[in-house]
């Protein structure tokens, strides 16, 4: 005895969950990271104005060398702990202006 299939019935279809791997593995970097928001923070100043310091602090290569190269253009700012560029980043922020 063979079995027809009704034609008109949908065929099942899997159930495709979309990809939430990379979202999970961004999320677990982050933590480990400092942020330029953290490091505001630490420093008691307006993260709007440490980012324009930090701009500013990136374009100067000869007092700080690796904080610009250690920043992409258009991402956020920040570090891993214990990286050069941080301890420059918190140079930057800190160093007093001179008038």
């Amino acid at each position: 005895m063979t079995t027809t299939t009704n034609p008109t019935a949908p065929a099942p279809t899997a159930k495709v969950e979309p990809d939430t791997g990379t979202k999970a593995a961004s999320s677990k970097d982050t933590p480990n990271m400092v942020t330029l928001d953290q490091l505001a923070r630490e420093l008691n100043m307006p993260p709007r104005d440490a980012r324009m310091l930090l701009r500013l602090a990136a374009k100067q290569t000869k007092l700080y060398p690796t904080l610009g190269k250690d920043h992409a253009a258009r991402q956020p700012w920040q570090w891993t702990p214990g990286s050069k560029a941080l301890e420059e980043a918190r140079k930057a922020l800190s160093a007093t202006p001179t008038v």
